[in-house]
Order: structure tokens, then sequence, then C-alpha cells
């Protein structure tokens, strides 16, 4: 999984430095590249923090701003976000550019896109914002159509278990302190084994893996209509369902059902006219199409909730673990839908207190 996206940091937050060092290193580049970019050294402050050890940091400009990122080399592998970068940018997407890159320090400077998020200019108490919605779907459907199979690490089964197991591991062991008796440790493989088959039986695009409000910008010029496009450094070759999941199925925001199916079937219409739907009878029929999603979806969230058990415990950020109930959420109500996930529905509920209930269960995934 692609980290979830910076947090806003508070405004004019000088950076903090543990290692005195790196901290003479990084003002040492950045003076050395004070003049060519027009940079005021002394304007450096906090971005934003990010839930991996990458930092970003906002620098002025005569005519504006860049972002640093500051990525240590032994933590953080730099090479993936300029490689796929600039598949972005051939692909039309509005990426930041690397004005200049210090490999061996792990030290980035970038244009910066915009000030604000998507996510930080939605009002989750007004309407749905339909247009926002609209202009990711803009985004997302030419990254898609630029695919190409062999160029991004594949979302294969090896990669899909591995982020499966994040469930039992953090979530279930380290946050609820539950050790699985035999018995439900099989339940736990038996549903695995179904959602990894369900989710790799369809087409392969490229795939962002977190493409979400939190990870898109508003741009910073009036005249620029696409939203940039933020932390693709994760991104692989995979099912087409993932990201329009990402996207509805939110990390940090969740909308009413007929607003998820609307921008959803928005998504499908546009997508079958260009052939990224061309398998299992998704592109003459939404229904099946929308299974697709609720099943890759499920995967995204069981990974997310073991990821934000093991940032809280693990990392000591336990901001992440609060939308855990989001995503327990998201679990159950599909699980809930499919008479095959009913066993995982049931563990769930056993796990989280929750009282069975009378539930209407599709007879088929």
């Amino acid at each position: 999984m692609s980290h979830p996206s910076p947090t806003p940091a508070p405004a004019m937050m000088p950076p903090s430095w543990s290692d005195p060092e790196r901290e003479l290193a990084f003002h040492t580049w950045l003076q050395s590249l004070a003049a060519v970019h027009d940079l005021d050294p002394g304007s450096v402050r906090a971005a934003s923090a990010d839930a991996s050890f990458r930092r970003y940091f906002r620098v002025d400009t005569r005519t504006g701003s860049c972002i640093i990122m500051d990525a240590p080399p032994e933590k953080e592998n730099c090479e993936p976000f300029v490689r796929i970068a600039g598949l972005m940018h051939d692909a039309g997407l509005l990426v930041p550019r690397i004005l200049a890159w210090d490999a061996r320090q792990g030290f980035m400077l970038l244009d910066d896109l915009g000030p604000q998020t998507l996510m930080e200019v939605i009002d989750p108490a007004a309407s749905p914002p339909l247009p926002l919605y609209q202009r990711a779907l803009d985004a997302l459907l030419p990254w898609q159509q630029a695919s190409r199979a062999g160029v991004l690490p594949a979302y294969d089964t090896a990669l899909l278990r591995r982020e499966l197991e994040l469930f039992p591991e953090w979530y279930l062991g380290q946050h609820r302190g539950l050790t699985l008796s035999h018995e439900q440790r099989e339940t736990l493989n038996t549903c695995f084994e179904r959602i990894m088959a369900h989710n790799l039986r369809g087409p392969s695009v490229y795939v962002h893996r977190d493409f979400m409000p939190r990870n898109l910008v508003m741009p910073a010029r009036a005249d620029e209509p696409r939203l940039g496009v933020l932390d693709f450094q994760d991104a692989v070759y995979g099912p087409v369902t993932y990201d329009i999941a990402s996207l509805m199925r939110d990390a940090f925001l969740s909308w009413d059902e007929d607003f998820v199916l609307d921008v959803s079937v928005r998504y499908w219409q546009r997508a079958r006219t260009t052939g990224l739907l061309d398998a299992e009878g998704w592109s003459q029929d939404f229904g099946e199409f929308w299974r697709a999603v609720e099943w890759m979806g499920l995967q995204r969230h069981l990974k997310v909730a073991g990821i934000f058990a093991r940032l809280t415990l693990r990392d000591g950020k336990p901001k992440y673990l609060a939308d855990a109930p989001r995503f327990i959420g998201y679990i159950r109500a599909t699980a809930s839908r499919y008479r095959e996930l009913t066993p995982l529905l049931r563990l769930i509920d056993a796990v989280e207190g929750i009282a069975p209930d009378a539930t209407f269960v599709m007879g088929r995934g």
C-alpha cells in the first residue's frame, strides 16, 4: 500500500531535526540551489507529515513556492517516485516536476502544485461535490489508459496475500490482542483465497494504490483544469477496480451510497468506452463491475485496518487508528452482502463485540 497522504502541518513551523549531521547536510544542499531556483532558505517550514519516513517542507521563491522532500535514503527509496512521476507526466497528469534531486542524501526539490488538497476543500457536511469527483476521474482514466504490462511491479497473488496478512497480524493480533484459533485462522485463509481469486480475474492497469482526496491537489493556477496527483511512488500494475474503490471508499471520508454509486457509474460509463473493462462482462453490466469493485475494496479495507494498527502500535502515530472504525464498517458492509463472506462477517462481529443480525446477502460473488 502507498502510505496515507501527508496531513497539513501548522503554518510557518520550521522543521526539526533529530540528526545534526543531516540538518547540516540539508542546509548545505539547499544553499547550493538557492540562486538557481530563486529560493529563500530562511522561509523553509513544515508543509506536511506522512505515514512513512518522508517529510515535506515548503520554501518560498521569488514567484511562489517549492516543495522539498526529505527522504533518508537508508529508509526511503526515491527512485520509484522519480520514475512514476515520469510515467504520469507522459500520460498527461499534473504531477510535481522534479527540479533537483540529491539521490545520495535523499533530498528533492519539487514544484508546488498548490496549497490545498481535495480533502481540505471538501465539506463533508455539504452536498457531495460531484464536479470535484468528476475531475478526479479526469485524472484516473488517462493514467489507466496509458498502462503497459511489464513496466510497474505486478499486483499479484503474493502481494495481495502480504497485504491481507496485515489484518490478522496487526489489527487482530496486536491491536485487539486476539490469538486466532485454528478454526478462525482457517476462516481467514478461506476468505482470503476467495478475495484474491476474485480480484485477480479482471483486467490489469496502472494502479496508484492511494487514489483519494488527500492525494489530489487543487491547482494553484486558476486556468489549470487538472487536479494534481501526489503519493504515487508505490504504484503497481494490477486490478482496474482498485483505484475507483480507493476513491469512493475513502480512508478518511465517507459518502452516502447514492453518491458512491453515482460516481462509480460515471466512471464505468467512461471506462467501458475505452476498452478498460473488456472482461467478465463488466462493460455490459454495471452490476457485475460493481461486485468486482466491492471485493477489491474489501481487500483494501482489510489491509488498511492492519496498516493503521501498525502505524499506531509500532510507529507511534495514533491518529491513524482513530479511523479504523470506518474500515471495519466498510468490511462489515461488504461481507454482509455476499454469502461466501458470511464467515468473515461473523469473525469480525465477534472481535468487535457486535451482535449478529439478519442481513440480506447476495447469492454470488
